[in-house]
């Protein structure tokens, strides 16, 4: 603790909107490790939540420890060993300890500077997971607690995510450091609301969220920050619909642009489910209102085709569509794509993005504004503010999880209310699709094209990793190549997972007769697009990668995907990086390398093995939930939450719909006084953008 003229001195001073900076302990290091968890302000670090808590209250008797749950344990030392960690020589300290109802064995990596710590016969208290090894049971990395500051160490303790460079113990004290702001936070909902919906205030709420005493006033701060933090989110995605929505009316593509010549050419039956969705876009594009369409589809559902009879129409109708990709290289691989296809129709493509010479830029939006080009391929180049379109009518993003909301907008803004199709590769939990997405029609492709093979998926123990790239080899001999994904880039220090690094160094070796290559999210993007072209051309036989190949390209000759320690990776995680084999002529593989025993770890495997439906591994995904942001909010361009979870908290989201109607039903623009704050927090979760639309 501070002395008291110093901590006066603070009070003075702190204000919700000062830097973290002026916090004691935090400098230019810490200060930029802050930043990663989007942490500038002192009201950013007031609302960064626990992502869970530890329980330290009572002491747990050793033979009453069960694996998998975590414990408070004291204990005296019986034996201390210091040895080499079997896994790349790391040394690990191994410290027996006892009561009267058993024992455990406490083991601590890196550790060597904590042996004078335990003496023999000397009481300690530990911290941490119970697991089992070889049948005894152990705690890996507990957190040390000092027999004589018993006070300090008890208690309910909360745990944040954390990026490189910060601890629990940081966290922890610059959140006491603010705790006075708790009553200072203004509230994002007005009070008739509050009081209708008998929620506690919002310093109750940040003061029980960071320092909880009790389970159940925890528990009511939390559903007040959940559905403080829904019904921004709501409030916010309603604004950005009816910005579309609003205005002029929306371009009516007449009947006579007849689609039949272009279905005509296709070289196989559309499934049924195709066919329905074109009916419907069809429908929209001929209603003469804005259409606002989603098209979800599982990978290898066919949703390229049905965009493809959608620029059809609208360029018959005597208008422009735009597609829009995540990447360079996957707007590429669509760009020669749409060039061959529409070439027998006369139907002239043009490509943009960044990489471009200044030459050919200009060259494509002088062609672009005098409607020389009918279909534009592009990244985000596509939405600059140089872009002119001659008459667009329609408006593709492809893997539409990839974009905020705003560079949605910003695209519609090229042409007058054009229609807007919004294609994904990821699947959204139905029940789940119907509240994100209620007010933005839906089709759903969810049959797979007659003869679409099935991808052979393995769940293996960490034993049989051998055996796997044994086989890896053996399609390599066959002229295929591979995927090998892996969760990190580095090496932790706490947890025993293979890098993409390490992993790398290992198959370069392995493999020596063949190229292998690595590709993470720390590289620049353009070395990026170098990697995952050479990967393309064939120029890379193993490509070693963390998830940035999650939405990648299209790669035939890819037969076989292995992904490390897949107990890390969420369901619909895993079903999307399968979904990067299986695109060519050959049978396709999927490894799944689990380390451990987790029961939840196990249930992914075999439901990834019994099923390759992305609609029914979304809604397991939900139901199993685990550890960390497995459904991934980010991924269906919804900002990323604090405290509320998509899945979990679904009926206290169809709650903040409601409530979301009606503020703007009475207040559309939120100019009213006390939705000004409401109004703030929509700005700062969606970004400063948003701000144009209310």
């Amino acid at each position: 603790m501070t002395g008291c003229k110093a901590g006066r001195k603070e009070e003075k001073l702190m204000e919700l909107f000062d830097s973290v900076t002026t916090l004691k302990g935090v400098g230019p290091k810490k200060a930029d490790a802050l930043q990663k968890l989007n942490i500038h302000t002192l009201e950013d670090l007031l609302f960064f939540f626990p992502r869970d808590y530890e329980d330290r209250r009572a002491y747990t008797a050793i033979g009453d420890l069960k694996e998998g749950t975590s414990a408070l344990v004291r204990g005296g030392v019986d034996l201390v060993v210091k040895d080499k960690y079997r896994y790349g020589g790391k040394q690990r300290l191994r410290v027996l300890v006892s009561d009267d109802t058993g024992s455990l064995e406490v083991v601590f990596f890196h550790a060597a500077y904590l042996k004078d710590k335990f003496q023999i016969g000397k009481e300690c208290v530990f911290y941490g997971k119970v697991s089992r090894d070889f049948g005894k049971l152990q705690m890996l990395q507990p957190v040390l607690g000092d027999g004589e500051k018993e006070a300090e160490f008890r208690g309910i303790f909360p745990v944040y995510p954390l990026s490189q460079g910060l601890s629990q113990k940081d966290m922890r004290k610059w959140q006491h450091q603010i705790r006075e702001l708790c009553g200072r936070a203004k509230d994002a909902i007005p009070g008739e609301l509050i009081e209708a919906n008998r929620l506690c205030s919002m310093e109750y709420a940040l003061q029980n969220i960071h320092f909880p005493e009790e389970k159940q006033k925890l528990l009511e701060a939390k559903y007040r920050l959940v559905f403080d933090e829904l019904l921004i989110l709501q409030t916010g995605l309603f604004a950005v619909r009816q910005n579309i929505k609003n205005g002029e009316d929306g371009i009516r593509i007449p009947k006579e642009a007849d689609i039949r010549p272009y279905l005509d050419g296709f070289s196989y039956e559309l499934t049924g489910a195709q066919k329905r969705c074109i009916e419907e876009i069809e429908r929209d594009l001929e209603s003469g209102k804005v259409m606002n369409r989603l098209v979800q589809g599982d990978v290898g559902s066919g949703k390229t085709a049905v965009a493809e009879v959608a620029m059809y129409k609208a360029v018959r109708g005597g208008y422009q569509a735009v597609m829009m990709a995540p990447t360079e290289i996957l707007a590429h691989q669509h760009f020669e794509g749409l060039e061959k296809s529409f070439a027998v129709h006369g139907i002239r493509v043009g490509f943009l993005s960044g990489s471009l010479k200044a030459s050919e830029k200009r060259e494509t939006l002088e062609r672009l504004k005098n409607g020389e080009i009918d279909i534009l391929v592009g990244t985000h180049a596509v939405i600059q503010p140089e872009v002119e379109f001659a008459n667009l009518g329609l408006v593709i993003t492809d893997e539409q999880h990839r974009f905020g909301v705003n560079q949605r907008i910003q695209l519609k803004e090229k042409g007058k209310n054009p229609n807007i199709l919004v294609m994904t590769a990821t699947p959204i939990p139905r029940t789940l699709a119907v509240v994100l997405y209620g007010d933005l029609d839906v089709s759903v492709i969810d049959e797979m094209p007659p003869g679409r093979q099935v991808i052979k998926t393995r769940n293996l123990n960490g034993e049989k990793r051998d055996a796997c790239y044994d086989f890896v080899e053996k399609q390599l001999q066959q002229g295929r190549q591979a995927y090998v994904v892996t969760p990190l880039i580095e090496d932790s220090e706490t947890l025993d997972l293979k890098s993409a690094q390490t992993v790398y160094e290992e198959l370069a070796e392995r493999f020596a007769a063949y190229n292998v290559a690595l590709i993470h999210g720390g590289m620049k993007q353009a070395e990026k697009d170098q990697v995952m072209e050479e990967f393309y051309e064939g120029k890379i036989d193993v490509l070693v990668a963390t998830v940035v190949i999650e939405v990648g390209i299209n790669v035939p000759n890819a037969s076989v995907i292995v992904i490390e320690n897949a107990e890390r990776f969420g369901l619909a995680q895993l079903h999307q990086l399968r979904g990067r084999v299986g695109r060519g002529k050959w049978q396709s593989y999927c490894f799944l390398i689990t380390q451990g025993q987790s029961e939840l770890a196990q249930k992914r495997g075999e439901i990834m093995q019994q099923s390759s439906d992305g609609f029914f591994i979304a809604e397991e995904d939900m139901k199993l939930r685990g550890p960390g942001d497995i459904f991934g909010t980010r991924q269906h361009g919804i900002p990323e939450l604090n405290v509320a979870d998509l899945a979990r908290h679904i009926k206290i989201l169809e709650h903040a719909r409601v409530e979301a109607k009606k503020i703007l039903t009475e207040d559309p623009l939120l100019k009213q006084g006390k939705n000004a704050e409401l109004k703030r927090r929509i700005t700062k979760l969606f970004g400063e953008d948003m701000s144009l639309n209310l």
